[in-house]
C-alpha cells in the first residue's frame, strides 16, 4: 500500500468536506502498529458521521480498502487502513482524548490541498 497516497486522497476528501483542523502525524518511530495518524474534525456528529462516510467511499474507489472502522454511533469514527489511521471527532471528543497531546513525539507531515490527486 502506498501510505502517502492513501494520505493525500484522504487529505483531498477532508478539505472538500469541510473538515477541521486536519492533522498527519508520522508516528512510525514511535508505535509498531501504524505508521501515520490522521486527525480531522467535523462540526457535529452529523458532520463526523459524514466525513467517515465520504473517506470510506472515496478511498474505495481509489483502492483503498479499510481494515475496519469503529464508532459509527459515537463522537469519534475511527477508520483503520493498516499502515494509516484516521481519526474524525466531534469538537468535545477532540479535545477530551487530546490525540495531538498524547501523540507529540510524532512528526507533522505538512499535506498541500487544492489539486486532486
Amino acid at each position: 500500500m502506498d501510505s502517502m497516497a492513501l494520505i493525500r486522497q484522504a487529505v483531498q476528501i477532508l478539505d472538500k468536506k469541510k473538515a477541521e483542523g486536519v492533522r498527519v502525524i508520522d508516528v512510525s518511530q514511535l508505535t509498531d502498529f501504524t505508521e501515520y495518524f490522521i486527525i480531522a474534525g467535523g462540526t457535529s456528529s452529523t458532520h463526523v458521521r459524514s466525513l467517515a462516510d465520504e473517506l470510506e467511499e472515496g478511498l474505495k474507489n481509489a483502492g483503498f480498502e479499510p481494515r475496519g472502522v469503529e464508532g459509527r454511533s459515537a463522537g469519534w469514527i475511527l477508520l483503520d487502513y493498516y499502515s494509516v489511521i484516521i481519526h474524525v471527532f466531534t469538537p468535545s471528543e477532540r479535545d477530551y482524548y487530546d490525540l495531538e497531546r498524547l501523540w507529540k513525539d510524532g512528526k507533522y507531515i505538512d499535506v498541500p490541498v487544492g489539486e486532486e490527486t
